[in-house]
């Protein structure tokens, strides 16, 4: 109800504006019932009412700013006894000064006091308590806010840090290629390297891009993949199946890159037979659901690799959607299965 000074300014005004009214109300009618003249009883309330939103006022805002330590408890009970002690004398003094030729409503005016008194340090009482709490909450709220602000800042951090080290482990693993090249097939470098050119020229300028079409990632893929065929030539087969309809479907940035890197090194490294590894894609409901497929002999000891493909996959999309259900990779017979799910963010 009160201490908004932070989030919303306008609605503590009102509501302090609607506790003022509220008491003016209730001052009226209770000095009516007294029977009290109707000016002598709308002034006498007007002033009470008044110095009791100005009290509520105060409280409100040294509340907004400040809260009270376990050692400082006692401010709850000084502070409303000043106000209330302050106010009452107040209008008492005002109103005696103005109706001094009245001995009727001076006599009541002396009469309640203590009663007005009475009321009005336990009202205070229960405001500063309302704001107290209401502070608190709202400062809970901040420090919640604060937290997930800096968790999000934190996962976009880290996401930022998956994306960018994508560039630098297939820029190494590239320029391995090209050095195995330069002994076996020199002509083929500046080829290579050309390709390559193009790749980190269009990667770069999408940085900033996180979500593409499935179209889109593939012509990135493509271009990978005619680095790799410069140094294996028609030894790599990739096919892709893709249905119609997951084209236009959405995915992370260069999130089929690494994987299709992790098919080749584990499928064709090593071997000299010629290689076909499977890309299929459709949708299912409100996912996109991937496949990749690549040769597995289980008794070949595949070159040594960091582990970073689908360690950065699974962990990009953890970040993106609080799930490790969505990667799922494992041998079956002689081929190695790598099944991802893409959630479409509607």
């Amino acid at each position: 109800m009160f201490s908004k000074a932070f989030s919303n300014p306008n609605r503590a005004y009102w509501s302090i504006q609607g506790a003022g009214i509220i008491w003016i109300l209730g001052s009226y009618f209770l000095l009516r019932w007294y029977e009290v003249p109707i000016s002598e009883a709308l002034l006498d309330a007007a002033i009470f009412g008044g110095f009791f939103q100005i009290s509520i006022t105060v409280l409100d805002r040294i509340f907004s700013f400040y809260l009270p330590k376990k050692g400082s408890i006692w401010i709850l009970l000084i502070l409303p006894i000043l106000l209330s002690s302050l106010s009452v004398f107040t209008h008492y003094w005002i109103l005696s000064w103005v109706f001094d030729q009245n001995e009727t409503y001076l006599e009541l005016l002396q009469f309640t006091w203590p009663l007005r008194f009475a009321l009005y340090w336990p009202s205070l009482i229960l405001v500063t308590l309302l704001a107290i709490v209401v502070a608190k909450l709202e400062q809970q709220n901040l420090i919640r806010e604060r937290e997930n602000m800096m968790q999000e800042l934190s996962k976009e951090a880290e996401l930022s840090q998956l994306r960018q080290q994508l560039q630098p482990h297939f820029l190494f693993n590239s320029l391995n290629s090209i050095n195995a090249l330069v002994v076996s097939k020199p002509e083929k470098v500046r080829e290579m390297v050309l390709q390559l050119s193009d790749f980190l020229r269009g990667t770069i300028r999408k940085d900033s891009q996180q979500w593409l079409t499935v179209e889109e990632e593939l012509n990135y893929l493509q271009l990978y993949l005619d680095i790799e065929k410069v140094r294996f030539g028609h030894r790599l087969q990739v096919n892709f199946e893709i249905h119609e309809e997951a084209k236009k479907l959405k995915i992370p940035q260069l999130l089929l890159q690494p994987l299709l890197e992790n098919a080749i090194k584990y499928g064709l490294y090593g071997t000299t037979e010629d290689v076909r590894i499977w890309l299929k894609a459709h949708r299912n409901n409100n996912y996109l659901e991937l496949e990749l497929v690549n040769p597995f002999d289980p008794t070949h000891s595949s070159e040594k690799g960091t582990g970073f493909g689908l360690s950065s996959v699974d962990r990009r999309l953890f970040l993106l959607f609080g799930r490790k259900d969505l990667l799922q990779f494992g041998p079956e017979k002689e081929s190695f299965h790598v099944s991802l799910k893409i959630p479409q963010l509607k």
